[in-house]
């Protein structure tokens, strides 16, 4: 594309070729990586009184560019268009036929850049966050149960006999994203029902204040009025007696009206203690479940996916690598993917396997998971006994490779976070059962022989050495 004056692009008023006026200039300055990456996916949708009006594919798109090219985006449209101009972005998974403009101050001092994102059908702000939906929510064997009832729940709040839906499981696994996505879907189903969603904390800090201003039946009525509620980390009512006796008559209120109640918690109702009874009751009225961590499978899943959604290209080596040594939370999981992303847009470095052993090593807070794999043990093992690491995944009943295939899956189950399935595939794609028989058997050896718990602490120290 030739180089065009002001006047002429203003004249044109044709967004395409304003745009790649404001690419040549972006291009000029960033690696072809990041460009391609970043700026590419960008699609221009209108140009009206030197107001660019341009696509982006999602929020944490928009963060990225946002925190990274305000700047650079600034000045190339400021060159492009003249100093009033201005750059207003539509976030695609926002997208609506009803939308508001949130005016966002560049970092420069120079015109503010906008973005577009839906408007509520009423004054109620529901505080869900637009990049969770059941879309980009990975389903697997572990949240097979919870994707299940979020699905029948967003098609029928309050319907259900999952109500209310109390959601349990560790740190990182999916909890939060998925009651989400349940609000994010009854706002696009119903856009006439009240959703609100924040954490337990806010709403105890909230009463608080409540209190300090008199006003406590205001805020209880505010609740009260919801057609659908959703308290993350529910846990943190533990020792709030007053916050837990108003949630209480809020619930109950909400429930014979026959409005859906959505819970998370780190433990099932059961094991809260310091929790009130009659809460703990009434959390198990409808649906409890459970997130487990995902197996090996649903972590390559989600890494590919969310590689495709940054415009990565990730071999299925390093894919399996990260999704093998981080294997108990998602948060990591995509942590990982998102600083190797970093390094290669802002460094221009390329995606090698060191890299990615690298950032894994920085990025993993579980020892276990990050410093101790199947592959390690699998190898460890197999030098010690003396046997060819690739005979231990063939399907062979000799003495020696079967016990050194079963030492292996026990120190497997005992050293790692791998679910019983991810060990089996490592040996050659055997099941769980498989797994629980070698277990078993070496229980069975290690109760018969003292000198093979001896076998089995120098394999530990072995393995502990070797990480």
């Amino acid at each position: 594309m030739e180089e065009l004056e002001i006047s002429e692009i203003i004249t044109a008023n044709d967004p395409t070729i304003a745009w790649k006026a404001c690419l040549l200039k972006i291009k000029e300055n960033v690696s072809m990586m990041t460009y391609n990456t970043w700026f590419l996916p960008i699609k221009p949708v209108e140009l009206n009184n030197l107001t660019l009006k341009v696509q982006i594919p999602s929020q944490f798109f928009w963060e990225w560019i946002d925190e990274h090219f305000n700047a650079l985006i600034n000045r190339s449209i400021t060159e492009v268009l003249g100093k009033d101009a201005k750059l207003t972005y539509i976030i695609a998974e926002d997208k609506s036929s009803s939308e508001r403009e949130d005016n966002v101050s560049a970092n420069n001092g120079s015109q503010p850049i906008s973005v577009e994102r839906q408007k509520p059908k009423h004054n109620i702000e529901s505080n869900l966050n637009p990049r969770y939906t059941f879309d980009n929510f990975i389903k697997g064997e572990g949240n097979q149960l919870a994707r299940a009832a979020a699905g029948a729940i967003s098609d029928n709040p309050g319907g259900t006999s999952f109500n209310p839906l109390f959601l349990y499981g560790g740190v990182g696994l999916g909890k939060t994203h998925l009651i989400q996505a349940i609000g994010n879907q009854i706002v696009k189903n119903y856009p006439e029902k009240k959703v609100i969603y924040l954490s337990s904390d806010i709403f105890t800090v909230e009463f608080v204040e409540s209190i300090q201003s008199n006003k406590v039946n205001e805020f209880s009525n505010f609740y009260r009025s919801m057609d659908v509620l959703i308290i993350d980390d529910i846990q943190f009512l533990i020792g709030k007696e007053k916050t837990q006796d108003l949630f209480f008559h809020i619930f109950n209120t909400l429930h014979q009206s026959r409005k859906q109640i959505i819970l998370s918690s780190d433990k099932p109702p059961k094991d809260l203690k310091g929790l009130d009874e009659r809460l703990i009751s009434r959390f198990q009225w409808g649906l409890t479940a459970d997130i487990q961590p995902p197996e090996l499978e649903t972590r390559i899943a989600i890494l590919k996916r969310k590689a495709e959604t940054y415009g990565m290209a990730v071999s299925n080596e390093i894919l399996e690598y990260i999704a093998s040594n981080i294997t108990s939370n998602i948060r990591e999981l995509e942590g990982c993917l998102i600083k190797l992303l970093a390094n290669v847009s802002l460094n221009s470095k390329e995606i090698t396997f060191e890299l990615a052993k690298k950032t894994v090593k920085e990025i993993a807070t579980d020892r276990k998971a990050t410093n101790i794999n199947i592959e390690t043990i699998t190898k460890v093992v197999c030098e010690h006994l003396g046997v060819a690491e690739n005979k231990i995944r063939d399907k062979t009943r000799k003495k020696e490779i079967v016990l050194a295939r079963q030492l292996a899956m026990f120190l497997s189950k005992e050293l790692t976070l791998s679910s019983l399935k991810t060990i089996g595939l490592h040996f050659g794609g055997r099941d769980h059962s498989t797994v629980i028989h070698a277990c078993n058997a070496i229980e069975d050896y290690k109760s018969k022989d003292d000198s093979f718990n001896r076998i089995i602490d120098e394999l530990r120290d072995k393995i502990e050495f070797s990480t």
